[in-house]
């Protein structure tokens, strides 16, 4: 045990000891604090040298994938751009095509206009000579006058009075006398001239124009891969069908046919979206009400779309522009519909052919015609689903989508005999006459022509003092040989205007019938 004393008088030494180690605890604590920062200090730097180094990596690893995301992106961007330059050269090259088709049509037309302008010549030359005709008449009539003159003065008894008025009455006459000859030669020429005009208008319209007769029946044929599809298509107690049948609006036939079902329909546009869906069903396999509702709706808007492709090529063909969305839809439909057979699209093409070549040959707008030609049976296209004639409808929707009076008219008028005051209209009459009454254009019922040729005979014969009445030409025609004795020739010409007029009252027919009454009596004699 140490026991310390403390004296009191050692206080003076005992406080420098406190102080003494006071400061030196203080150094000691700020060595260790100066040791501490610079540890922490250099920590900090290796740390932050170490951040520094992996943020260079980062940087390193970002840019080798931008570089790679750019080259992705320069690749993508080069095919697209080659894609497009492809496409682009295909429009080229097919444009290209056009214009070297135009390019003969015009070369075509150019030697037409040379050939107008020789004829044109030629007629020219014919009229000096018939003016220099002219003129030699006119200096006869004044040599006869100054005949006449002389005549008149070397009477005696006649006042000058007398002889002029005398002259005067003579000079009438005879002017009266050559006149009319002059006209009715002129009219007479004027007369064949336009008719061979109009022949061969209308003969070099139908030649330049060569077109396949499109023909459409009430009924497709789906051909299958194996009668046991049949089953699934009729569906349990027949719901698949009559789900189809719904759908569609048309007749499913399933008989005995091997591999084949039939859909009956008398709307082409209908029949077509049956045929088109229920290959896609046949195709897909999956045969039950709600897969045949998606199928036919999506089918139906599929063909609305090709409505608009279709209604768009034909005015590309033609080259009709700035056409109305509603009319370019209801032109595709066109092909969904027809008339005594004839697709009424491929009617309505050839119509505005045949429009363009007359209007061109006449002088006019050739454009204007085969618009007005192209849309004159558009009213065909709703006529099934509006009420109305389709020359009513047709001017309607015209009116409606801000085509010109031109062209309404046309639509409206081109079945009707009346005096029209358009020009145009009377061409699409023209060309819609043509396009229905070629060979071939529509098809007619053995039964309705051997109709049509008996009830013509019938008529032909049923006037007193006809001998025989022969329907020829397709029924396009009718010959009547009748009884000399009892028609004159003045009375074979009225007879011809009765029977055609009776024939107009009583028959339904295209185009025109010809009525031909032949008269002709034979005397013989022997020589002995």
């Amino acid at each position: 045990m140490v026991t310390i004393n403390i004296n009191t008088n050692s206080t003076p030494i005992i406080i420098p000891l406190f102080i003494f180690w006071g400061a030196l605890a203080i150094l000691i604590g700020y060595l260790w604090r100066k040791y501490i920062g610079e540890r922490t200090i250099k920590a900090a730097e290796e740390r932050a040298r170490e951040i520094i180094k992996e943020a260079e990596n980062i940087a390193i690893t970002r840019k080798k994938e931008l570089d790679i995301q750019t080259k992705e992106t320069l690749y993508r961007l080069r095919s697209e751009f080659e894609k497009e330059t492809r496409n682009k050269r295909k429009e080229l090259q097919f444009l290209e095509r056009r214009l070297n088709q135009r390019e003969v049509v015009l070369e075509k037309k150019l030697e037409l206009l040379e050939k107008r302008e020789e004829e044109i010549g030629t007629r020219e030359a014919h009229l000096s000579e018939k003016e220099q005709q002219i003129q030699q008449k006119v200096q006869e009539l004044e040599s006869s006058i100054e005949q006449e003159k002389r005549k008149i003065e070397e009477i005696s008894g006649m006042t000058r009075e007398q002889a002029k008025e005398a002259l005067m009455k003579a000079m009438e006459q005879e002017a009266k006398n050559s006149s009319i000859e002059i006209i009715r030669k002129i009219e007479s020429e004027a007369r064949e001239i336009g008719n061979k005009k109009a022949r061969e208008i209308l003969i070099s319209a139908m030649q330049r124009l060569a077109s396949d007769a499109a023909t459409e029946s009430t009924v497709s044929v789906v051909s299958l891969p194996n009668d046991e599809i049949k089953g699934r298509i009729i569906g349990r107690e027949g719901r698949n069908i009559r789900s189809f049948e719904a759908a569609t609006g048309v007749d499913l036939i399933v008989d005995d046919t091997p591999q084949a079902i039939t859909i009956s329909s008398f709307n082409i546009y209908r029949r077509e979206i049956a045929r088109l869906a229920l290959e896609k069903l046949i195709a897909d396999g999956r045969i039950h009400p709600g897969r045949i509702e998606e199928v036919v709706q999506k089918t139906t808007e599929e063909m609305e779309e090709k409505l608009i492709e279709d209604g768009k090529n034909v005015a590309f063909d033609l080259g009709i522009e700035n056409l109305h969305p509603e009319i370019v839809k209801l032109l595709g439909r066109l092909r969904y519909r027809t008339s005594f057979g004839q697709n009424v699209l491929q009617h309505a093409k050839e119509s505005a052919y045949l429009a363009g070549m007359i209007a061109a040959e006449l002088g006019l707008n050739p454009k204007t015609a085969r618009r007005a030609a192209l849309l004159h049976d558009i009213g065909k296209a709703l006529d099934q689903e509006v009420e109305g004639s389709h020359p009513d409808i047709g001017g309607d929707i015209l009116r409606r989508c801000g085509e010109s009076e031109e062209v309404i008219d046309a639509a409206l008028n081109h079945h009707k005999d009346l005096d029209i005051a358009s020009p145009y209209t009377v061409i699409v009459q023209i060309s819609d006459a043509l396009s229905a009454t070629r060979p071939g254009a529509r098809r007619d019922t053995l039964e309705s022509y051997l109709r049509r040729v008996e009830e013509l005979e019938k008529i032909g014969s049923s006037f007193k003092g006809v001998d025989q009445a022969y329907a020829i030409s397709a029924g396009r025609e009718i010959r009547v040989i009748v009884k000399p004795d009892e028609i004159s020739d003045q009375q074979a010409m009225l007879l011809a205007r009765d029977i055609a007029k009776k024939i107009e009252e009583n028959l339904k027919y295209i185009g025109q019938v010809k009525v031909t009454v032949i008269r002709e009596k034979r005397e013989s004699e022997f020589a002995r």
